[in-house]
């Protein structure tokens, strides 16, 4: 619930009073009316009508204060409600006694599933996370096999490997960010020793497209988490040799600490440029592929808004996309 202002606070007050005020002021004409009639002096009924303005001005006062003092306790208690509906108000009608008994029973039912979805949630991350570090361990013996042998089939099952290796990395990666349980590290790193991890990890994916990097290093440091600025520049890398038929990637960093990865491949169409960053959603380019899970570039966000760095694009249909990352150090930290 949203705090109102105090004037606010006065008009929901006169509006919930306003029948009684309408009732007490109808009385009050009434009374005026019949001494009126009754041939009393004019003065004697102006000091009684003053002295019931007077006396509702009081009374109103009175009970503006102890509704504000409610308002105030209700606050306190929507601000933990979860843990504090059973502890609202006294209820002062019956009215109001029957619907606080019907939130307590919510409260107690909500508590109910959210501690079965807490547990179902928590065996899913247990078994996920588990099968993604089982999995490595095939994935390291098939990779020793097909390098044993430098052939056209083992380099297209190595690319294939990579792809799956990928994949797995994806699944981590999405577990993590949605645990409520941080592992960020901020510190002040070596960009270039960053930037040169994802290039390494890549390069293979590089030659086996034909697609040329560009990249001068640059001495810079950043405050950021190294392992999870890595994850989107890989990202961004993975994306741009994936939609980049010919051409270059070019990585680079201007003098305000902003890191951009440029492509010379598809281009992003213009009315899916707003939606990209969404969970799930392929666009024109992964509608044609249908590998493309739409996790990439929503854990790019995800991640981004956790480490407090803004990320942006801007593309061109047929000539490219341009992603931007501002990894400005003096932005607020996040919390």
């Amino acid at each position: 619930m949203e705090k109102l202002k105090w004037y606010q606070l006065v008009l929901k007050y006169l509006h919930e009073h306003v029948k009684m005020a309408l009732t007490f002021a109808l009385f009050t004409a009434i009374y005026a009316v019949v001494f009126f009639l009754y041939d009393l002096e004019a003065e004697a009924i102006f000091y009684a009508v003053v002295l019931c303005v007077l006396v509702s001005i009081v009374i109103l006062g009175a009970g503006f204060i102890g509704f504000y003092g409610e308002y105030r306790r209700r606050l306190l208690i929507l601000n933990d409600i979860q843990l504090e509906f059973e502890n609202l108000p006294e209820a002062d009608t019956l009215l109001e006694e029957d619907y606080q008994q019907m939130v307590r029973a919510l409260g107690r039912i909500n508590i109910e599933h959210l501690t079965d979805w807490q547990k179902e949630r928590q065996e899913s991350l247990d078994y996920y996370t588990t099968w993604a570090h089982q999995i490595k361990t095939p994935i390291a013996v098939m990779r020793m096999t097909l390098q044993g042998e430098d052939t056209e089939e083992h380099r297209e099952l190595l690319a294939e490997l990579f792809r799956i290796e990928q994949y797995v990395e994806m699944v981590l990666s999405y577990i993590r960010l949605g645990s409520h349980q941080s592992d960020f590290v901020f510190q002040e790193c070596d960009l270039d020793a960053i930037i040169k991890q994802a290039v390494h990890k890549y390069a293979a994916m590089f030659v086996r497209c034909r697609v040329s990097l560009v990249y001068e290093p640059v001495e810079m440091t950043v405050l950021t988490d190294e392992k999870w600025l890595l994850f989107i520049i890989e990202q961004l890398l993975s994306n741009a040799v994936k939609y980049t038929r010919e051409g270059t990637v070019t990585i680079s960093v201007s003098p305000e600490q902003v890191l951009s990865v440029a492509d010379t491949g598809m281009g992003i169409a213009p009315e899916d440029l707003p939606r990209i960053f969404e969970k799930g959603f392929t666009g024109y380019h992964g509608r044609a592929d249908k590998k493309a899970t739409g996790l990439g570039l929503y854990l790019c966000r995800q991640t981004a808004d956790k480490l407090g760095i803004r990320i942006s694009v801007r593309s061109e249909v047929g000539k490219g996309s341009t992603f931007f990352l501002d990894l400005h150090k003096e932005r607020p930290m996040p919390e």
